[in-house]
């Protein structure tokens, strides 16, 4: 029979993990079957530490449904990490990630399988509007465009992740042995046929976002170090083309004082701007090139993705019925 993994990672969802549960329960028993076999499913929650009662309730849909899986982490290992992992520990067929939040429909899973019966490994959800702030919404559709154009490989524009992926793909995902992996770079460096379904993200109902600003520039910065060697490259040719500046302006001074000796001033107004712009180009770069260094200090240290603090249903067999 067609199996399929629905991977929700979670961190203090209480007021969300029943209904997306209740959703996703809904939509797979609706699907039609396939040559006349049903879709049986898993749905496999990750969660990091929460500190509410998401643990809880996710203990009682266990104890109700043994197709509900659980996955709890011994502290919170960041948004980044543990999503990757529990895409990683899903067993079925085809994997299906879906927030907990409910910003992922799952009322889209059913074209997800669709596309994927065509042939399609990856099939990913691609954000046309969002009922998000709207400056935000704008931030992250320019960066979006930044680290498409800025990487050596296209990328998918307003690609959260969100989508279907094939067993087949998981397994690729499973031999790159990276423990800080930005997952959306790697479905397009993997090269997979894939197909893309366009949605408007619906906003969040219940509960609060747990990204602040600093998840989301690791996130941005993340992409970037990892995909792209043009800040580098940017950082070389900017320190060049500056020297070069500033050596004729240099001249130019040079050539003026010698020329009006007793007349032309020099004056502090240009030495000032001069050094505070080179000092602040220079601790820019600086910034970059910490970035792309922490990103190697990441990979170097080779510590685990999550170190799981407890299992609960995975001894339940994938197809088992409540």
């Amino acid at each position: 029979m067609p199996f399929i993994s629905v991977v929700t990672a979670c961190f203090n969802e209480e007021a969300n993990v029943e209904e997306v549960y209740r959703q996703v329960r809904a939509v797979v028993e609706a699907l039609p079957p396939k040559d006349r076999e049903p879709y049986t499913y898993e749905h496999l929650f990750i969660d990091n530490a929460s500190t509410d009662r998401t643990v809880e309730i996710l203990r009682s849909i266990c104890a109700t449904d043994r197709r509900v899986k659980v996955i709890v982490n011994t502290r919170n290992f960041g948004h980044i990490r543990s999503p990757f992992h529990g895409l990683l520990q899903a067993r079925g067929d085809a994997v299906i990630s879906v927030v907990a939040d409910l910003q992922d429909p799952p009322t889209m899973i059913p074209a997800f399988i669709a596309k994927w019966e065509e042939g399609y490994k990856v099939v990913v959800a691609v954000k046309t509007e969002s009922r998000e702030n709207r400056l935000m919404f704008l931030v992250r559709r320019m960066y979006y465009r930044l680290i498409d154009r800025l990487s050596e490989v296209p990328q998918i524009r307003n690609f959260t992740g969100f989508g279907l992926y094939d067993r087949t793909v998981i397994e690729t995902l499973r031999q790159i042995d990276d423990p800080y992996p930005y997952f959306r770079g790697l479905i397009c460096d993997l090269g997979y046929g894939r197909a893309e379904i366009p949605y408007s993200q619906p906003a969040r109902h219940r509960g609060i976002t747990k990204n602040n600003f600093y998840s989301l520039y690791d996130m941005a910065m993340l992409g970037i170090t990892n995909h792209s060697k043009v800040p580098l490259r940017l950082a070389a040719m900017a320190g060049f083309i500056l020297s070069i500046a500033a050596l004729l302006i240099a001249l130019v001074y040079l050539i003026l004082k010698l020329v009006w000796w007793q007349t032309f001033d020099l004056g502090l107004a240009p030495l000032v701007i001069g050094v505070y712009f080179f000092g602040s180009v220079q601790l820019f770069f600086i910034g970059i090139l910490g970035e792309y260094i922490g990103s190697i200090q990441t990979q170097i240290h080779h510590r685990p993705r999550v170190i799981e603090k407890e299992r609960i249903n995975f001894d339940a067999p994938p197809a088992e019925e409540p």
